[in-house]
């Protein structure tokens, strides 16, 4: 899968990227801990869900489905972190 940068260039999927944005949204979260393991089960299911979508997506949609899935899976703060975090 492919993603289309904010500057245009179009690089190749990287799940360790969402890993790590998921654990640094995470840090410091009270109730909300995830760990590696946990971070790596979410970011599959992002990929999942952006995969379903188009061959070349965007940041865009890979932040907006991460957050989404944060708050699906019961991690509110995270999200909300995560998307100041990706501002």
């Amino acid at each position: 899968m492919k993603i289309t940068k904010k500057n245009g260039n179009v690089v190749v999927y990287d799940d360790e990227k969402v890993i790590n944005s998921i654990l640094k949204a995470n840090a410091g979260v009270q109730g909300e801990e995830i760990g590696r393991k946990k971070a790596a089960v979410l970011a599959n299911d992002v990929f999942a869900r952006v995969t379903d979508r188009h061959d070349v997506i965007s940041t865009q949609d890979v932040r907006d489905c991460t957050a989404a899935i944060l708050r699906e899976k019961g991690y509110p703060k995270t999200a909300e972190n995560y998307l100041n975090y990706k501002r």
